[in-house]
């Protein structure tokens, strides 16, 4: 059987690699089996690998809701758009948790041009500015076009510093984007130097396992929230799931009933390791 994937390539369907996502996402061996057994008995060819993940997660929803977080992950970093500055400040906020100072949307101006930088961000023995491409679906890749783009900046910015401390000169560059990058870029970066992360690259070290690490979930990750609610807090900055557990005043601008706002704590504070 074919499956028909985001970016319109089709694949030979792989039960293992629906098991794997699965166990990655925590979920048990037993319940597992289960559901790619009901997946492989409904599937057709030439189907949708989104249609088989959205079947996979409504199995899935009686799970824990760290279980059911790390399956739609993936998904969720789609979320933080359309404008992609929630998904600037999410890395900022990652990045942070590793004992960086960070600052979003500042601007530099270079030998040539005036930049603006998605994230600029330092430590005593370390300094960064980092390039966010973000995509608002998959199947969308970040190319070598995008990568030779960075590196023309990362030479503009050779003689700018992000702050006052002799290890704050621009000599390192991130590009960082929520799906994949294609593999001329992958082979470009790697010969200029320009660090590339992304969904599942590098294969140790890439953006799932740092969220996961962290246990930095967005907001965009929570059951209990609409489209449209996850948009109006999104709007006012508040973008991770321990946003809410630290300050629950936040959500009173959606003006839920008790009960919805009692469910939508519980599954906030089941993500985030804030106390």
């Amino acid at each position: 059987m074919l499956v028909t994937k985001a970016d319109g390539t089709v694949e030979e369907f792989r039960p293992s690699k629906l098991r794997n996502s699965l166990k990655n996402s925590g979920a048990p061996k037993q319940e597992i089996e289960e559901i790619v057994k009901q997946i492989e008995a409904t599937a057709h060819d030439g189907i949708k690998t989104q249609d088989i993940y959205r079947h996979a997660f409504s199995l899935l929803r009686g799970a824990e809701a760290s279980v059911t977080a790390r399956y739609a992950l993936r998904r969720a970093l789609f979320g933080l758009g359309p404008t992609g500055f929630p998904f600037e400040t999410f890395l900022a906020r990652l990045y942070k948790k590793q004992g960086y100072q960070t600052r979003t949307g500042i601007t530099i101006k270079g030998k040539c041009a005036v930049h603006e930088i998605d994230v600029a961000a330092f430590k005593a023995d370390h300094s960064f500015v980092a390039e966010a491409k973000f995509h608002a679906r998959p199947g969308l890749k970040s190319d070598l076009q995008v990568a030779m783009y960075s590196y023309a900046r990362l030479l503009d910015l050779s003689d700018q510093k992000i702050c006052n401390a002799d290890i704050c000169g621009v000599k390192n560059l991130k590009l960082i984007t929520n799906t994949k990058f294609t593999q001329a870029a992958t082979k470009y970066a790697a010969c200029v130097g320009v660090e590339l992360l992304s969904w599942d690259f590098p294969k140790k070290g890439n953006l799932y396992e740092m969220i996961d690490e962290y246990k930095l979930y967005p907001i965009t990750v929570l059951q209990s929230l609409s489209a449209s609610q996850k948009q109006q807090l999104l709007a006012q900055n508040i973008v991770l799931c321990e946003d809410l557990v630290s300050d629950p005043a936040v959500l009173n601008q959606l003006k839920l009933p008790a009960s919805k706002m009692e469910a939508l704590i519980f599954e906030a504070r089941q993500l985030s390791p804030v106390t």
